[in-house]
């Protein structure tokens, strides 16, 4: 008999509490959503985040590789933070929502900085190792039920969950 692999429970963020919890718990006046790339099918999710109020950010690609590969924004992302940093753009600190391993170096360089305010995890088992020796300080779990209370769907009561 195997092992069974334990399942993540699914839950669903609420862009427009999430934006409110960014703007509350941590003043975060410009919110960056990137993306891999735009597709004309999910014009809906677009105007969603744009509605909830980040500053939406899609990734360059050739159109004759779109839907060939894969949307990988960690490099954009990390050159937008260098970029701010080198150019002396005005912000105080950094959060990222992430559990992606390819941020350490930039997370370490913020910290030094002391340009880094939190790395948030949207699921703990998905966290990448390399934030073990994280200070706690520096991250937290959007799955938490204190957090997750806060920025997930609320389910009308008697809804079937479709």
């Amino acid at each position: 008999m195997g092992t069974a692999k334990r399942e993540v429970d699914p839950w669903e963020i609420d862009l427009g509490r999430f934006r409110v919890y960014l703007e509350q718990k941590y003043n975060v006046t410009n919110a960056y959503y990137f993306l891999g790339f735009v597709q004309e099918t999910n014009q809906e999710l677009y105007e969603a985040i744009q509605k909830a109020g980040f500053v939406l950010i899609f990734r360059e690609h050739n159109p004759a590789m779109i839907g060939k590969k894969k949307g990988n924004v960690d490099s954009d992302i990390i050159f937008h933070i260098m970029k701010k940093m080198y150019k002396k753009e005005d912000f105080d600190k950094i959060i990222l929502v992430s559990g992606d391993g390819d941020y350490k170096l930039v997370v370490d360089f913020l910290i030094e900085e002391n340009r880094f305010e939190k790395m948030l995890f949207p699921y703990k088992q998905f966290a990448s190792s390399l934030y073990k020796k994280l200070g706690s300080q520096y991250f937290d779990y959007l799955e938490s039920p204190e957090i997750k209370s806060k920025i997930g769907i609320k389910k009308e009561k008697g809804s079937l969950g479709n």
